[in-house]
């Protein structure tokens, strides 16, 4: 099979939105900030560790959110899930918790980042 997996999802965010991403991304999220390679730097947005794989965030020009289509950010635990939603929540985040049995086995719930892209944080039920 050629497709060996995901490498990276990308989200779109408005241009100058860079120190905005730091935070929702970096900050709250705790993921690790990548540098971008030279030749894409001066196009603006942010790179972020996601696991073994990358969340890029990038800019555009005529921006419109992801309203429905996103991402889902697996976290380590069910003890996880609930300390990020509740960071979240401190900074005035709005946190959707999902019915328990839409997905067998997975606890999860949706956030905006502050570009009103839509975000899935899922974590395995149980451990």
């Amino acid at each position: 099979m050629p497709i060996t997996g995901l490498d990276h999802v990308q989200v779109a965010a408005p241009g100058g939105s860079e120190d905005a991403a730091r935070r929702f991304y970096g900050e709250l999220l705790e993921l690790e900030e990548l540098p971008k390679p030279p030749a894409l730097a001066g196009r603006g947005g942010v790179w972020f560790a996601l696991g073994e794989h990358e969340l890029h965030i990038g800019v555009a020009q005529k921006f419109v959110p992801a309203a429905k289509a996103h991402p889902g950010i697996a976290v380590s635990s069910p003890d996880e899930l609930d300390r990020l939603a509740a960071r979240l929540e401190q900074a005035d985040v709005e946190v959707t918790w999902a019915d328990l049995n839409e997905i067998p086995g997975r606890l999860r719930f949706h956030v905006s980042d502050p570009f009103g892209n839509r975000l899935e944080l899922l974590a395995p039920a149980g451990q």
